[in-house]
């Protein structure tokens, strides 16, 4: 992968965020068993190449904190030693900790997996952009449900393949979102 040429003065690090991968959140998105597969195999990726993870987790009053809903998914497991930000809006960094969390870590460069695809992921991406982060969008390992329109259905997996070609090469002035495999998260 490129090195990083975030707009975020003396920061170079990159920290892998897990956006929303909670019960209450995947149990019908488009694809999950794969997706979450992918997740898990990024996170321990990550972890084998001493990157740093921040987990977020939304809350809201059908999903309380500690609900099964709000709870992470069983084949994801969370270390003591990550950060978790708790959320109540779409984006991760809106009255969260998110930031306080990255600039502990010298964050520069986010790569960012999870749920759900149309909300969270979208609005934490270009959250990230414009406080001046590069983004890494795994483009295999992020999931959102299908959603019925008052013009029609309309399919996760259209969703899905649509926010990757939306970020494919998609830059600001200093810094820039790439997409890549779960799989070359870490060799890329």
């Amino acid at each position: 992968m490129d090195s990083t040429v975030s707009t975020i003065p003396n920061r170079t690090e990159r920290v892998l965020i897990v956006v929303d991968v909670q019960n209450g959140v995947v149990f019908d998105a488009w694809n999950r068993d794969a997706v979450v597969s992918n997740i898990a195999e990024v996170v321990s990726a990550a972890r084998a190449h001493s990157t740093p993870i921040v987990w977020v987790q939304h809350n809201e009053p059908e999903m309380p904190i500690g609900h099964e809903y709000w709870q992470l998914v069983p084949e994801l497991n969370r270390l003591e030693s990550e950060p978790l930000v708790h959320k109540q809006f779409r984006s991760s960094f809106d009255e969260t900790t998110l930031e306080t969390e990255l600039a502990k870590l010298n964050a520069s460069e986010l790569v960012i997996v999870g749920a759900q695809t149309n909300n969270c992921i979208r609005s934490t991406i270009y959250s990230a952009l414009e406080r001046g982060y590069d983004v890494t969008l795994v483009e295999d390992a992020h999931t959102t449900s299908d959603e019925e329109w008052d013009n029609g259905p309309i399919s996760a997996e259209f969703v899905v393949a649509e926010q990757n070609r939306t970020l494919l090469n998609y830059e600001l002035p200093g810094r820039s979102c790439h997409l890549v495999k779960a799989d070359q998260v870490f060799t890329a």
